[in-house]
């Protein structure tokens, strides 16, 4: 069994330890509220704790229903699934939906705690109401995307994608956002409404990914692209297993008034981590030299 498997199981073991739990204080409470007991006389004349009570029986029930859907969809999609084909995203995308389930329930629970009937008092806001949804719709529309991609096998986490100018791994999937860390460590959070709306490159679905440098150089001098581009080709050169040179381009991407930014890419294996660092420190070195002695020409 390979080690995401292992640790879903063990996750949820830990989980059915807490739904028991759960389910036994639900026994409790339903034979407190609806059998006659000792305090039953006492329930009766205090109608806040019947309340409180009921919203406690309620938000329990709600708790246990939600987590053993969970767990039967779970168990059936890790029995389907081969070993190397279980994706976190859809155990991320199952603990979103049981979470979202279980804030509306405890709306519900503190409604019943107060007294109020839930389906009374949303009839009575349908104009409140009708104006929350058009002020929480992009939340909304984030909340759907989000949902989208957790269940979908085009984005999974771990997966190097690049959304726009922004290249990183990604490292969550919220209902908000998309959460990415670049190669320089920094986190980066992308609506999840942009990420499905803009065009996203996924390096990691061919095993391969774009290792991107950017350099701003000075246009007053006369520039040969060809001869940089030769020297970088040096550099690729040196790692035929990992680097793939045919690839590689160098070309202008902004032309300004007394510089050019200029971009080398080329495509890489990914899960070759110490080696790219290597290649990257030669690269980034042989662009210095070369701009060096451009300022020297």
């Amino acid at each position: 069994m390979n080690q995401l498997k292992s640790s879903i199981r063990l996750r949820e073991n830990t989980r059915r330890r807490n739904f028991a739990i759960k389910l036994v204080l639900l026994i409790v409470l339903e034979i407190f509220y609806a059998v006659d007991t000792v305090l039953t006389p006492f329930l009766d004349q205090n109608e806040i704790l019947q309340h409180v009570l009921r919203a406690l029986i309620f938000l329990l029930s709600a708790n246990v229903i939600f987590a053993l859907g969970r767990f039967i969809t779970l168990n059936i999609y890790l029995r389907q699934r081969e070993e190397s084909k279980v994706q976190p995203n859809f155990v991320v995308g199952i603990d979103r939906i049981e979470t979202l389930l279980n804030v509306i329930a405890v709306l519900i629970s503190l409604m019943l705690a107060f007294g109020i009937r839930p389906l009374e008092f949303l009839t009575s806001i349908t104009i409140v109401a009708a104006a929350i949804a058009l002020l929480t719709k992009d939340y909304i529309t984030n909340i759907v995307n989000g949902l989208i991609m957790m269940f979908s096998d085009q984005l999974e986490i771990g997966d190097k994608i690049q959304i726009g100018r922004h290249v990183g791994f990604i490292r969550d999937i919220t209902l908000i956002n998309l959460v990415l860390k670049n190669d320089s460590g920094e986190i980066i959070l992308i609506p999840n409404l942009m990420a499905l709306s803009t065009d996203v490159v996924n390096f990691s679905k061919n095993n391969t990914h774009q290792v991107i440098f950017d350099s701003e150089i000075s246009s007053k001098n006369e520039v040969h692209l060809d001869q940089l581009e030769d020297q970088l080709i040096e550099v690729l050169e040196k790692y035929p297993e990992t680097v793939f040179k045919e690839g590689a381009q160098l070309n202008v991407i902004e032309r300004k008034a007394e510089t050019l930014l200029i971009r080398y890419q080329f495509p890489i294996k990914t899960g070759e981590k110490p080696i790219e660092i290597q290649v990257k420190k030669e690269v980034n070195q042989a662009l210095i030299n070369w701009i060096h002695e451009l300022r020297k020409a």
